[in-house]
């Protein structure tokens, strides 16, 4: 049971993660009908941007606290990510706007490719020790652990998701959005302006991906310019396994995927005699795309267009 319990709890860990640039897929796909397939790459410009702010004040002030050095890396990625994704859709999604399906898509995958290569010029090939800022001694909760870091994770992902369903729900952005992914035209006549709310749903992404990024580093110690690719695939997942476009539904998707693939990396791997254990773990995110694409195509909480934000 002492097992169980703690890959729960690693699965929520994950799960948070998978949610939160998930709702980036989400949000842009529930009001443009597009699959942003770079931004798992916003995640990694977050990671690496507070990674060298971190490695900056930590030779210039070595004195600041590691949780203060690693809120200011935060707040640093945060702008940072939201100028790189509103650009994106600036230059490389708004002049595709009506194009066939496939033009934007295949810009998107061009668009991964450039900021990967961009990182990769800037930062280097090698993987990046993002140090450890947070305590390291483990929280007993009955009989599993759970690290000061991953707890940030629970509660910041927590936050930032009912966060966003509150602006989304009761703001007049949020109106705005809904509207939008409604029907743009007869929003734009409403006195919507459609540009400002994409523009606005993509920086809303890219905060939550560049917060999701610089957890990732913080939580393996690690940073790299193709760090966000699997994690943005699963993220994917996720948002097709809650139904994408629905908010709750990348939420839920996420938490489910990250439980799915802790307890199958713990127990399958058992079972297996350690053939299927944590080395393979990334399988069962995309067996499980496989099902849902198979028997449930709209996901669990799959709703009309109308419904989405």
């Amino acid at each position: 049971m002492d097992i169980f319990f703690q890959q729960i709890i690693n699965g929520l860990v994950l799960g948070s993660i998978y949610a939160l640039v998930a709702l980036g897929y989400t949000m842009v796909y529930g009001i443009l009908s597009l699959i942003n397939f770079a931004h798992g790459d916003v995640l990694m410009v977050g990671a690496l941007t507070a990674y060298a702010t971190v490695i900056g004040l930590q030779a210039v002030a070595p004195g600041i606290p590691g949780p203060l050095l690693l809120f200011i890396g935060i707040l640093v990625a945060i702008p940072v990510c939201v100028i790189v994704n509103v650009l994106i859709e600036r230059l490389a999604y708004r002049p595709l706007r009506n194009a066939p399906r496939l033009a934007p898509l295949i810009t998107a995958i061009g668009v991964s490719l450039l900021l990967q290569t961009g990182a990769m010029i800037i930062f280097g090939r090698n993987y990046k020790v993002f140090p450890s800022l947070m305590p390291s001694a483990p929280v007993a909760i009955g009989g599993a652990s759970i690290t000061p870091t991953q707890i940030l994770i629970l509660v910041l992902a927590a936050a930032m998701m009912v966060g966003l369903v509150l602006l989304v729900e009761r703001t007049k952005l949020g109106r705005a959005m809904r509207a939008t992914a409604e029907n743009p035209r007869i929003a734009s006549l409403m006195g919507v302006d459609a540009n400002s709310v994409i523009v606005a749903t993509f920086a809303i992404g890219a905060a939550l991906a560049a917060v999701a990024g610089v957890l990732v580093a913080a939580n393996y110690s690690i940073a790299h310019f193709y760090m966000g690719f699997i994690p943005g695939l699963k993220a994917f997942t996720a948002a097709v396994l809650g139904g994408i476009g629905n908010l709750y539904g990348a939420m839920v998707g996420g938490l489910l995927l990250g439980i799915i693939e802790s307890l199958g990396a713990g127990y399958i791997g058992q079972l297996t005699g350690g053939f299927f254990g944590s080395n393979y773990q990334d399988i069962f995110a995309f067996v499980v795309l496989i099902v849902v694409l198979t028997l449930r195509p709209s996901g669990i909480m799959g709703e009309r267009v109308a419904d989405r934000a």
